[in-house]
C-alpha cells in the first residue's frame, strides 16, 4: 500500500488517496462549484467522448480568448479552481459499439462511430485522443486504450491487449510532441496515466501491465469493469494488477466507487477512484451517512458496520424531524429535517436531490479523509 504520494499539479498538491466526482459533461448534475466546495472536493473528471462532441472543443477553447487570469481552457469553461482529469473517450466510444455494431467500427489503427445524439460520423485516434486532452486544458490524462466487455474470450482479450499497447505507445508519443510543440514546462504538464487490461485473467494483465512500464506514463489504471460477466467482483484481479504497478506511480481503481469496494481496494494498493454512485444515489434518494461521528476504518472486514444508506422515500421518514445528518458540517444538511426531505423527494422538487447529492459527496470525502489517516 502506498499512502506517500502527492498528486503535484498547478493548482496545488493533492495527497492520495483521492475520490473524483464524475464532472462528465463539465458539471456534476444539479451542484454548482460553490456547493461542491462545501463538500470539500479537490478534483474531478471529465469526460473526452461527451465533451467533444457536445459543446465541441472549439467552444470550450474559446474560454480561454475571454480568461483574464490563470483558469484555462475547460477551468475557465467550468470557473473551477481544482484539478481536473480527463478519461479518453475510449470507454465512452467502445461501449456504443459493442452495444450496437451499427454505431461504428474498430479498426486496428483508430475508432470511427457515430454521434448517439446526431448521428454524425467521428474518428478517434490514440492522437487525437490526446490532442483533444490537451485542448482541454486539463491537469492529468488517460490514453486511449481498447475497452472490452466482460464475457469476451481470452483470445479476444489478447488482441484487446496488443491494441491497447500499441495505442499506448502512440499516446505517450503524441504527448510528448504537445509537450514540446504547446512549450509546457515541466511543472506545469498534465500527468499521463496507462490503462491496464486483460479481463480476468492475470497472467494477461501482469503482461499489459509490464510493457506499459516500458513505455512509461506516471500511473496506471485498471481498465475495464472490476467485475467478471456473473458480476463477481475482481478481488484476486485487482489485487494482482496493483501489484503489477511501481508503487512510485499512481494506481487509479476507474470506476469503482462502492464505499466498501473502495476500502478494499484502498488495501490492495490502488489510491485514485472516481464513479457516479455518489451523486447518481443521492439523485436516486439514497444517502450515505456515517454512525457515528468518531468512526473508524476497520482494519479487518468491510465498512458496512461503520455506516448505513437511508433510502428517504420510506414512510418511516415522513415524521422524522431530525436533521437530515446530524454529523455533517454543512448547515443545510443540519437545518433541514428528513421529514422536509422526504417531502421533497415525494413531490419531486429537485432541491431534494441536490441536498442528498451534497450528503453523499461529503460522505465520501470524509472516507478518504480517515483513509489518509
Amino acid at each position: 500500500m502506498n499512502n506517500r504520494i502527492f498528486i503535484s499539479t498547478k493548482y496545488g498538491n493533492l495527497q492520495v488517496p483521492l475520490f473524483l466526482p464524475d464532472a462528465t459533461r463539465g458539471f456534476v448534475k444539479l451542484l454548482s462549484n460553490q456547493e461542491l466546495n462545501k463538500t470539500s472536493v479537490k478534483a474531478m473528471v471529465v469526460n473526452t467522448f461527451h465533451l467533444y462532441l457536445n459543446p465541441g472543443i472549439q467552444v470550450i477553447k474559446r474560454a480561454d480568448k475571454k480568461s483574464k487570469g490563470y483558469k484555462k481552457n475547460i477551468h475557465k469553461f467550468m470557473d473551477w479552481d481544482g484539478v481536473l482529469m480527463s478519461d479518453s473517450g475510449g470507454f465512452q466510444v467502445f461501449s456504443l459499439i459493442h452495444k450496437n455494431p451499427k454505431m461504428g467500427r474498430i479498426y486496428e489503427d483508430k475508432v470511427v462511430f457515430k454521434s448517439p445524439e446526431d448521428g454524425s460520423e467521428h474518428e478517434l485516434s490514440p492522437e487525437k485522443s490526446i490532442q483533444i486532452q490537451f485542448d482541454l486544458g486539463v491537469d492529468m490524462m488517460v490514453c486511449l486504450d481498447d475497452c472490452p466487455p466482460n464475457d469476451y474470450n481470452r483470445l479476444q482479450i489478447k488482441d484487446s491487449i496488443n491494441r491497447t499497447l500499441a495505442w499506448a505507445e502512440r499516446c505517450r508519443s503524441e504527448y510528448d510532441r504537445q509537450i514540446k510543440k504547446r512549450k509546457i514546462k515541466e511543472k506545469e504538464r498534465p500527468l499521463l496515466l496507462a490503462v491496464i487490461q486483460g479481463g480476468a485473467h492475470i497472467d494477461l494483465r501482469r503482461q499489459c501491465a509490464e510493457e506499459l512500464i516500458k513505455i512509461g506514463f506516471d500511473g496506471y489504471g485498471f481498465g475495464a469493469r472490476p467485475v467478471d460477466k456473473k458480476g463477481n467482483f475482481l478481488f484476486e484481479v485487482l489485487k494482482a494488477t496493483a501489484d503489477f504497478i511501481p508503487e512510485d506511480s499512481l494506481r487509479f481503481a476507474l470506476g469503482i466507487g462502492l464505499p466498501e469496494d473502495i476500502i478494499r481496494c484502498f488495501r490492495m494498493g490502488w489510491d485514485m477512484f472516481d464513479c457516479v454512485i455518489p451523486t447518481r444515489e443521492g439523485r436516486h434518494g439514497k444517502l450515505f451517512q456515517f454512525k457515528r461521528s468518531d468512526f473508524s476504518i476497520p482494519k479487518t472486514g468491510n465498512l458496512k458496520n461503520s455506516y448505513k444508506v437511508l433510502n428517504i422515500y420510506n414512510s418511516a421518514f415522513k415524521r422524522d424531524f431530525t436533521p437530515i445528518n446530524p454529523l455533517s458540517r454543512l448547515p443545510e444538511l443540519q437545518n433541514y429535517s428528513r421529514a422536509y426531505l422526504h417531502h421533497l423527494f415525494k413531490n419531486k422538487e429537485i432541491l431534494g436531490a441536490r441536498l442528498a447529492s451534497l450528503n453523499n459527496l461529503e460522505f465520501y470525502i470524509k472516507l478518504m479523509d480517515k483513509l489518509k489517516q
